[in-house]
């Protein structure tokens, strides 16, 4: 069976002239520069809305001409590159939420048990009514601590692996610059 190869997907900007697709504020080289907040924002948001395997094309359309005679390949590396680090970021993000939810994995499952513990011990210390409010709210509260480290280790990792797949994707996307005339 062959393997299906993604879908490419356009995402189509315009820009009046080169620098509006990159953070002003930015002193790196060209092909290192941030993109802009807005560009940045507009690309996610495209990207975002495709599955997360999918593949990229990225058109820059351009209103004026640019001085250099064809900024393709300076933009598709500074676009690449931009995207990259974001990738790098966003697995950082996901290694520090994994120490993050073993550190409350230890923390919560070494409390419940404590917790455990008093609620058999208050069973044999305690008369009736007292010892069954004693025996379930600390076993409750045991659980309760359990909860952060069941929602890192169930829900809060997969948006930030997707949105790492995004950024990888776009770190390789195919870039077109298309110029006036």
């Amino acid at each position: 069976m062959k393997a299906s190869v993604p879908p490419v997907h356009q995402i189509s900007l315009r820009v009046r002239e080169l620098a509006q697709l990159f953070n002003s504020m930015d002193p790196t080289p060209f092909h290192h520069k941030d993109l802009d907040p807005d560009a940045e924002e507009f690309i996610e948001s495209w990207a975002q809305e495709f599955p997360p395997d999918s593949r990229f094309q990225i058109v820059v359309h351009l209103q004026q001409q640019p001085a250099e005679k064809d900024p393709g390949a300076l933009v598709g590396e500074a676009i690449h590159n931009f995207f990259d680090y974001k990738a790098g970021m966003a697995q950082r993000e996901l290694r520090r939420l994994w120490r993050v939810g073993r550190a409350s994995l230890l923390v919560g499952l070494a409390f419940l048990a404590a917790c455990l513990l008093a609620a058999n011990a208050a069973g044999a210390l305690l008369s009736d009514p007292v010892r069954t409010l004693a025996r379930e709210s600390l076993t409750i509260v045991g659980w309760v601590a359990m909860w952060r480290p069941i929602q890192i280790f169930l829900y809060e990792w997969w948006p930030i692996a997707r949105r790492r797949r995004v950024y990888l994707s776009l770190s390789r996307a195919q870039v077109r610059v298309l110029q006036p005339g």
